[in-house]
């Protein structure tokens, strides 16, 4: 990965958003999200150390859980290491690690013996409300030097407007 400290006009471009080489568009938009994702984590990991002494994988199941409805914040591990595309057993550690810090709690799930549901706690809440301000600063700010404004637009182009809400899952095709 590029150095933070490079010039960006130094820096390798990133995959270009208009076209004209062999990939299809889905595969330019996939290599820009690649390229972006990795300009971000590279930039975040060090501020999320900083300002909330967890790791950056710890970092995404807090926000997975932030996320979730204000009553609970919570979420059920099965769901997730679907979300975040890891293994159970690399999870069970992660949120250890969050529970000995307490910024989780684990509990059984009514009427299910091998359910167990986490959720945030009001000091994590609290963390995450001091931090979230500068972290999302940190975002911008390595997609501001790591991209240009083309491949900026491209992605937001990908992403759903927040004032419009989520967007209704799209249904499988149908197999004939």
């Amino acid at each position: 990965m590029a150095d933070p400290d490079e010039h960006p006009a130094d820096l390798p471009e990133c995959p270009n958003a208009q076209g004209g080489g062999l990939l299809p568009p889905e595969l330019r938009a996939w290599m820009l999200m690649l390229a972006m994702t990795g300009a971000v984590e590279q930039r975040l990991g060090s501020a999320v150390k900083e300002s909330l002494d967890v790791s950056h994988d710890e970092f995404l199941i807090l926000c997975l859980l932030a996320e979730q409805p204000a009553d609970s914040h919570s979420l059920r591990m099965t769901r997730i290491a679907e979300l975040l595309g890891r293994p159970k057993t690399r999870l069970t550690y992660q949120i250890a690690c969050l529970q000995h810090a307490g910024l989780v709690t684990r509990r059984s799930v009514c009427g299910d013996k091998r359910g167990v549901e986490v959720a945030l706690t009001a000091k994590a809440r609290q963390l995450l409300e001091e931090a979230s301000g500068p972290l999302a600063e940190t975002v911008t700010q390595a997609l501001e030097r790591f991209t240009g404004p083309a491949q900026r637009e491209a992605v937001s182009a990908l992403l759903p407007d927040p004032a419009a809400g989520c967007p209704a899952p799209v249904p499988p095709a149908a197999d004939h």
